[in-house]
């Protein structure tokens, strides 16, 4: 591999592969991930936080070992984001919010962060995110507006929209999110870059998410092996996590170009009922892609999982609640200053009782079980990750009305797998006539996160996946 012209474009396996042949140093990458981060997010606003001296520093400590010959682990010397919902030692976490205060710094690393820096990681920065991860769609009071670099007039998604965005224009190689209601795979799918949520308690959680055992945090990349080594960084076990897997953590590098021979596979464009509109260029793009899966030798049914039809409302129970809590904790007359659909959520949370939340939890339980039954049949489950293509930047939901006034209206396939837990990625799979994203979702059983990135990447062979390579401004 010849020495690249722009460090920043290269993936992580291809990084540590020059690093160890000494045809590259990890300060020329940071010095080329901090000079795009110069150069483009004035426009798409996806940081909220850089630390250029200290990821120079880093990158130098970096060298030193690669010089040696003595590498800190699978990704010294790779540039990294953290999504600013997650506490990196020495920065502040400010979530998006004028509640919180610059010079709160935090104390600890989130264990995510933690396994980054011991790996080797070069932390570059944190990534924007609506106030306190809240919604689909990633703008805030305190920062402003995410955009999307495939047309700025368009929202980059959210809740993890800066992550997304620095993923797409090579603003940093490895990017965390979080996911709660879809906030990995959303922006993944708006903006075209690769993003995982895996299955609950795999990546150990800190500080504990008030969203409770819907929300998980996971990797979002360029590519499918960038995001299979950077979960097989950050699943280790940690005792600040109790609810998270105590297992080691497995490679998944390993077995990763399995391919699809073989595996039995749902599509199901719509999830029965329970979405009932969909753009039609998504649908048929959705289509397309299912098609490859059958050329890789997978045996592809159209089916849909019985799920009940009041998840919505399971969701909104569960997640009120828990905005009720994050708002409540800053005190009385704290929602004036904050995002007024998010004082709206709060509001409907105080109103949830302790039985409500508890026959909400029962009614996942009923989910979790619908879905066990379908994987017996079905080794993995297909749908678009987003009925709709990214719409207009500042709001948050389409301004035609199409999806009234609630961002969860047009998020109807992500969510039902943070109820359930289940694995899930948003893989690229080609773009609308107007040059926006379309994503599609994989799903897998309990546990088989790495099922399901070993079909992402078949996909990936097949179609390969095309990144932003400039930002696309609209008059």
């Amino acid at each position: 591999m010849p020495k690249p012209t722009d460090p920043s474009q290269l993936t992580a396996t291809e990084m540590v592969a020059l690093f160890r042949r000494g045809d590259l140093s990890p300060v020329e990458v940071a010095k080329a991930a901090l000079a795009r981060i110069n150069s483009c997010d004035g426009v798409v606003n996806a940081f909220c936080h850089v630390d250029a001296d200290g990821a120079l520093a880093s990158a130098r400590a970096s060298q030193g070992r690669w010089k040696k010959g003595e590498p800190k682990g699978l990704i010294d010397g790779v540039p990294a984001t953290i999504k600013d919902l997650t506490t990196v030692h020495g920065w502040p976490t400010r979530r998006g919010s004028k509640l919180t205060d610059a010079k709160d710094i935090a104390g600890v690393d989130a264990p995510a962060v933690a396994r980054l820096r011991e790996h080797g990681a070069v932390l570059l920065g944190k990534t924007t995110t609506p106030e306190f991860g809240w919604k689909g769609v990633t703008d805030n009071p305190l920062t402003g507006v995410t955009r999307n670099p495939w047309n700025t007039d368009r929202t980059s998604g959210g809740s993890s929209g800066g992550a997304a965005v620095a993923a797409v224009l090579g603003m940093g190689t490895l990017h965390t999110g979080t996911d709660g209601a879809g906030s990995v795979r959303i922006p993944s799918a708006f903006t075209g870059c690769f993003g995982v949520k895996p299955t609950y308690g795999r990546i150990p959680l800190y500080p504990a998410s008030l969203m409770g055992t819907l929300a998980v945090l996971g990797p979002m990349t360029r590519t499918v092996a960038d995001a299979a080594l950077m979960m097989s960084v950050m699943a280790a076990p940690d005792m600040l996590d109790v609810t998270a897997d105590r297992s080691l953590a497995p490679d998944y590098r390993i077995g990763l170009e399995g391919g699809v021979k073989g595996l039995r596979i749902a599509c199901s464009p719509r999830l029965g009922g329970h979405v009932t509109r969909i753009d039609p260029e998504i649908e048929a793009a959705i289509r397309s892609a299912v098609a490859v899966f059958e050329v890789l030798g997978a045996h592809v049914t159209e089916a849909d999982p019985e799920l009940p039809g009041d998840m919505e409302e399971v969701l909104l129970t569960q997640w009120s609640a828990g905005s009720a809590a994050i708002l409540d904790g800053y005190g009385k007359g704290a929602g004036g200053v904050c995002d007024p659909g998010y004082v709206r959520m709060a509001e409907r949370g105080r109103k949830v009782t302790g039985a409500d939340f508890v026959r909400a939890t029962a009614r996942r339980a009923t989910m979790h079980i619908a879905m066990a039954e379908f994987h017996q049949k079905f080794d993995l489950l297909i749908t678009p990750t987003l009925p709709l293509p990214a719409f207009e930047a500042g709001r948050d939901t389409p301004a035609d009305g199409s999806y009234g006034a609630d961002w969860w209206a047009w998020t109807p396939f992500t969510y039902p797998f943070n109820l359930t837990q289940q694995p899930g990625a948003s893989c690229p799979a080609g773009f609308t006539k107007a040059g926006l994203p379309i994503g599609l979702q994989i799903v897998g059983p309990l546990g088989a996160d790495a099922l399901v990135l070993r079909a992402a990447r078949a996909f990936e062979i097949a179609r390969p996946f095309k990144m932003c390579d400039q930002i696309r401004q609209r008059p």
